[in-house]
């Protein structure tokens, strides 16, 4: 008899490695990835974009109608589109991460995008990744992880997958990362917390690999 697959939440500070370790888990295990922050990344791309004021609640809740996004998965990545243009690395710069805080303490957008999170787990073998993943989107996850590690490895991690490196230092990611805690943890609307039914693993001391076979091991023991 084959096991039922689960959903699990991933919940964890910027720069922890979430979307790299559940995308490569969800590859290995034939689950489907959901990366919630590059969903609020697309509509951080498309305010900013559209040259309203992060910080206008109700000029951004204007948008959203108007607002459609896309998640394709590729052979060992996905591509975001915002009204069918590809903006996957334009959801990387730091323009969009300055601000993506900011849209994301939007009541309307959480509302708006956690809607559409939920109805992509529904059936279940999936992996969503984000913030509030165990507290708001999926309460009742079979299987909660919250995957953490040191300020400083975790701004090397970001600083990395920024596209514009060259231009920006580690320090200044180091300060963005900080702020971005900071904002995530304090925040009206659906802060980061670690939920006491939640796994922790702390990446600080494991490599990518043992990261990911760790959660594969949760992952496969919690399957019914």
């Amino acid at each position: 008899m084959s096991k039922q697959r689960i959903a699990v939440a991933v919940d964890g500070p910027a720069g922890a490695g979430k979307s790299s370790i559940s995308k490569a888990v969800a590859k290995q295990l034939g689950y489907l990835y959901i990366d919630t922050g590059a969903m609020y990344r697309a509509v951080t791309w498309a305010v900013l974009k559209a040259g309203v004021n992060p910080t206008d609640e109700a000029a951004v809740a204007a948008l959203l109608p108007d607002l459609s996004l896309r998640m394709e998965p590729t052979e060992d990545a996905f591509k975001v589109f915002v009204n069918g243009e590809d903006v996957t690395s334009l959801i990387r710069t730091q323009e969009v991460n300055g601000a993506v805080s900011q849209i994301a303490a939007i009541k309307a957008v959480r509302d708006f995008l956690v809607a559409q999170q939920r109805a992509m787990a529904s059936a279940g073998g999936v992996i969503l990744d984000g913030r509030d993943i165990g507290s708001v989107v999926l309460p009742n996850a079979e299987l909660k992880i919250y995957l953490t590690a040191s300020v400083e490895a975790r701004a090397k991690r970001r600083w990395l997958e920024t596209p514009d490196k060259e231009s920006v230092s580690l320090d200044t990611i180091k300060e963005s990362v900080m702020a971005r805690d900071e904002m995530d943890t304090n925040r009206k609307e659906s802060p980061l917390v670690c939920v006491p039914e939640a796994i922790v693993i702390n990446s600080d001391n494991l490599s990518f690999d043992e990261t990911a076979a760790r959660m594969v091991q949760l992952i496969t023991a919690t399957e019914k």
